[in-house]
């Protein structure tokens, strides 16, 4: 086997990688000029530069792209989380830096849409059960086990805890990006106080 042959195998793979991001920056640059309902695949091809065949190599439908935007903010974000929970001493920081953390990303990612609010409902891209943002569902809920099991937050119903804060943090967090000025802070503060406050209430269960 020749040299060239070991070689394309990863050219190929370096012309998909390229190609897919090609399509994601196009439908973000679509989709805040032109809004997600009026956008169509033939706006985001246009963008690309790409055929039309090799644009349904990739996606079959805006909604699928849709969804892998999704995605892609979720990989950036995941990170983001993990440090916050490296960096944590107790429960309390934990919650504030991971919905700090959130929040200003999603205000950054609010961009894509414009320096107008989200039209209804498509502010929801970064909170769509993809698998990546299954996954940063996960990260919070290891993290909070890990907490619990140091001892450093009250023991209560992890499935429930792990589901309230991230709805909680979902829904603030959508609200708040529809707003102007959007103020980080307040949506923080307003988060944090919640999910602790409540906290305090909640039944423990036996260790």
């Amino acid at each position: 086997m020749s040299e060239i042959d070991y070689l394309l195998p990863g050219k190929r793979e370096q012309t998909k990688l390229a190609n897919r991001q090609a399509i994601l920056d196009a439908a973000r640059a679509v989709f805040r000029e032109l809004g997600y309902e009026v956008a169509t695949v033939r706006d985001i091809i246009r963008r690309t530069g790409l055929s039309v065949g090799a644009f349904y190599n990739y996606y079959r439908s805006k909604e699928e792209v849709f969804a892998a935007l999704s995605d892609d903010a979720a990989r950036r974000f995941r990170p983001i989380l993990h440090a916050e929970y490296l960096k944590a001493g107790d429960f309390k920081s934990y919650i504030r830096g991971a919905t700090r953390a959130y929040f200003e990303f999603l205000a950054v990612e609010s961009e894509v849409w414009g320096k107008e609010p989200a039209p209804p409902g498509e502010s929801e891209i970064y909170t769509r059960n993809t698998p990546e943002i299954l996954a940063v569902h996960e990260e919070v809920r290891a993290a909070l086990a890990d907490v619990m099991e140091r001892g450093l937050a009250p023991r209560v119903d992890l499935d429930y805890l792990a589901t309230a804060c991230i709805a909680i943090v979902r829904e603030v967090g959508e609200r708040m990006v529809e707003r102007r000025p959007m103020d980080v802070a307040a949506a923080t503060e307003f988060c944090v106080t919640l999910i602790l406050g409540g906290l305090a209430a909640v039944p423990r269960v036996e260790t």
